[in-house]
């Protein structure tokens, strides 16, 4: 590598980035293709199961807020690093839980890891690679996403082949590989600030903290962000009963499921490459949008014909997930700013997506069809579109901080 590689310096950042990225959903995709095994074990029913589902979008709401305070006392190194460790530490005790209270208190830990990681991972690629905000995007959004569905694929031969404890404890490896280059980074700072070529030295971390809370900017991306994420864990939750529901089988539902978690890597490798080259990004979050709509409109009106079709829609409208992560980076100027305006939008965001999957089965129950489910899903489009317009003009978040401080 030369001296003047854009690259010198930075390869244990990225692959730190990378690797943990991969960490950020293993504990929420690993466990829910077990819940039949693993309640008829430790002897607990539907309404533990739906506590099992709540527990990521709360912590991920929980430590959305948390995290940037975290981030200013130790740093954003050394708060990734701690996220990889509870991951870990989770991840492993779920796999020697013998009841039901030890198995809800590992996964809230391993979960309060993936949540501070959430937060943490945009501010990095802020810090250490303000220059290619684009491809780090893509490839720490696609890292994701593939975290997200290998633990589903593989949750069943693992429990067939070793046990259900060992399919989740066996999580704990990739966490555990994930705090390497953290620690390597740490031991020899500051060489990465020191050793960047020409002007592309690491961006600081501190600066005056400021409320997000009277900002329109941050207000949009948590809007976006937040209806995103609704839909999407709507989706997991819901579609295999709406295709059982019409008539199909449970391998149709769980498959399409599948479908839909694969379906965001193509998102997550597009769309990060088009938001650094649109300065104004609504007309993507527009079509997202029309997207979705036309998904809901077919699940509706036609769920058996074209079936494939309507997931795959489905699966690409939620690209409004990778853009909102890349624009966290894309209106800040700093990683300062990039940590608050990503626990902002992520605590915010998450929070208004716990509410999504049971307000969709309560007007389920309500009226014993789809119809005004389906209605609700579309007002929250309309949220979407909202936030999309709040953050299409291009300003900076540290801009608003200065306005709003006067």
């Amino acid at each position: 590598m030369s001296p003047t590689s854009p690259w010198r310096g930075r390869l244990v950042a990225l692959a730190g980035i990378v690797l943990s990225a991969f960490n950020l959903r293993t504990a929420v995709t690993a466990l829910t293709p077990l819940f039949d095994r693993v309640s008829a074990d430790l002897g607990f029913g539907p309404t533990v199961i739906g506590v099992f589902g709540m527990l990521p979008t709360a912590a991920f709401a929980l430590f959305g807020v948390v995290t940037p305070r975290i981030v200013r006392r130790i740093g954003l190194e050394r708060t990734v690093l701690l996220a990889m460790a509870l991951t870990a530490g989770g991840s492993l005790l779920r796999g020697v839980s013998g009841d039901t209270a030890t198995l809800l208190a590992a996964s809230a830990t391993a979960l309060a890891g993936m949540g501070v990681g959430n937060v943490v991972l945009p501010p990095l690629v802020k810090r250490y690679f303000p220059d290619r905000i684009g491809p780090l995007s893509m490839a720490y959004i696609s890292a994701l996403q593939v975290g997200t569905f290998v633990p589903a694929f593989l949750a069943v031969p693992l429990s067939d082949a070793f046990g259900w404890p060992a399919s989740l404890a066996g999580w704990t490896i990739p966490a555990v590989a994930a705090t390497v280059p953290w620690l390597v980074l740490l031991r020899r700072s500051p060489v990465a600030s020191s050793q960047l070529p020409g002007e592309l030295k690491v961006l600081p971390v501190a600066a005056p903290h400021r409320p997000l809370w009277r900002l329109p900017l941050a207000w949009g991306m948590a809007l976006m962000f937040g209806m995103t994420s609704l839909a999407t864990y709507t989706v997991f939750t819901w579609l295999p009963t709406i295709l059982v529901g019409a008539g199909g089988d449970r391998a149709l539902g769980g498959n399409m499921v599948g479908l839909f978690s694969l379906l965001g890597t193509v998102s997550a490798l597009a769309m990060p490459l088009l938001a650094i080259r649109v300065q104004r990004p609504v007309w993507l979050v527009v079509a997202c949008a029309g997207v979705m709509a036309l998904a809901y409109l077919g699940l509706l009106f036609s769920p058996l014909r074209g079936t494939m079709l309507w997931v795959l829609l489905l699966g690409l409208g939620p690209a409004t997930f990778p853009l909102s992560l890349t624009l966290i980076n894309l209106r800040t100027r700093s990683t300062a700013g990039a940590a608050a305006l990503s626990g902002f939008t992520q605590g915010v965001g998450y929070a208004l997506a716990c509410a999504g999957p049971l307000l969709f089965g309560w007007l389920h129950d309500l009226t014993h069809g789809w119809e005004l489910p389906f209605a609700f899903l579309g007002l929250c489009l309309l949220v979407l579109l909202a936030g999309g317009m709040l953050v299409n003009r291009p300003r900076q978040l540290e801009d608003e901080w200065d306005v709003a401080s006067r």
